[in-house]
């Protein structure tokens, strides 16, 4: 098995990709601590990410989250999940090329509205159920050209969290095998 314990393992992703869920049974599986980056926000805020919002709009929520992932990225192996849209940001990409095996968790559309509807946590995705596939579809047009430049994409589906955990596992590997014998 390829050596993991060296690495951080940044997963990005839209909000319902399974970046937690996934990156907890992960980070058990690699024996890594794991590190959700939009609590790790919250923390450096002492603000839930609605009020982050609320109090200082998005562009200070933005370099806020940059300001925390940057920290983050050049610390000790680890399984991070990122916020929905950090992986945007050029600093954050680079801080990731540099110190991070990146595993995109891609969603389609109808997996990410069946894992998102009816949640009052997200605050990117307030508002009405009947509007939030348009706003996924949107997130999806805007975010998904930053996110194919993670090292590895790993499609994710209904299926039991650990179906998941297994097959990025193996594509990890498969990333550090070829890279090692290329």
């Amino acid at each position: 098995m390829a050596n993991f314990q060296d690495k951080i393992i940044l997963l990005v992703g839209l909000m319902g990709s399974g970046k937690t869920s996934v990156g907890k049974r992960l980070a058990q599986k690699l024996d890594l601590p794991f590190i959700d980056g939009d609590r790790e926000v919250e923390k450096a805020a002492g603000l839930s990410l609605i009020d982050i919002l609320k109090c200082f709009g998005l562009q200070e929520y933005r370099a806020g989250e940059a300001r925390v992932m940057k920290r983050l990225l050049q610390g000790p192996p680890c399984v991070l999940a990122s916020g929905g849209g950090s992986f945007v940001a050029p600093q954050t990409r680079e801080y990731a090329k540099k110190n991070a095996i990146t595993v995109w968790l891609k969603a389609d559309v109808d997996v990410l509205y069946s894992r998102t509807a009816g949640r009052k946590h997200r605050p990117f995705l307030l508002g009405a159920d009947d509007e939030l596939k348009g706003k996924l579809e949107k997130y999806i047009g805007e975010e998904y050209p930053f996110y194919s430049e993670a090292d590895i994409v790993v499609e994710t589906r209904e299926e039991q969290v650990s179906m998941t955990v297994e097959r990025v596992t193996k594509a990890i590997e498969k990333f550090l095998n070829g890279k090692s014998s290329g």
